[in-house]
């Protein structure tokens, strides 16, 4: 993948996890580690924005220090996603459409949910 790409594609899903920052049934965390990921082989500049950030920074380090994913970012994924199929099966016409769509955000809730919660949270927890 050339640097001028991913250049591109991290700004793409920052702008997606923005939307989702704003928009009820877009999720953000998804798109914040691909924007994330993305930035660090395109774009150091927005790369070291994205770590300094007080919003997405401690998402960003519990993730790459720990592969980890707050309880809190969990839930709310998780309910955006099943609202995102709810809106997506009483919008769709084809019978087959709501159920490739669930199975694919199934998948992703399911990654979500097996991911660990970072160590700090516990013991803030405790």
């Amino acid at each position: 993948m050339t640097r001028a790409v991913a250049f591109i594609l991290a700004y793409l899903f920052l702008a997606l996890a923005i939307m989702g920052v704003l928009l009820p049934l877009v999720p953000t965390t998804p798109f914040l580690l691909l924007a994330a990921w993305f930035s660090a082989k395109g774009s150091e500049k927005l790369h070291r924005w994205l770590h300094q950030h007080p919003q997405f920074s401690q998402l960003l380090r519990d993730w790459e220090k720990e592969k980890a994913v707050s309880r809190k970012s969990k839930v709310v994924a998780v309910l955006m996603l099943t609202l995102s199929w709810i809106g997506s099966a009483y919008r769709m016409d084809q019978p087959w459409g709501p159920v490739v769509i669930g199975v694919i955000l199934l998948g992703v809730a399911c990654f979500l949910i097996t991911r660990p919660e970072p160590r700090s949270q516990e013991i803030v927890e405790k």
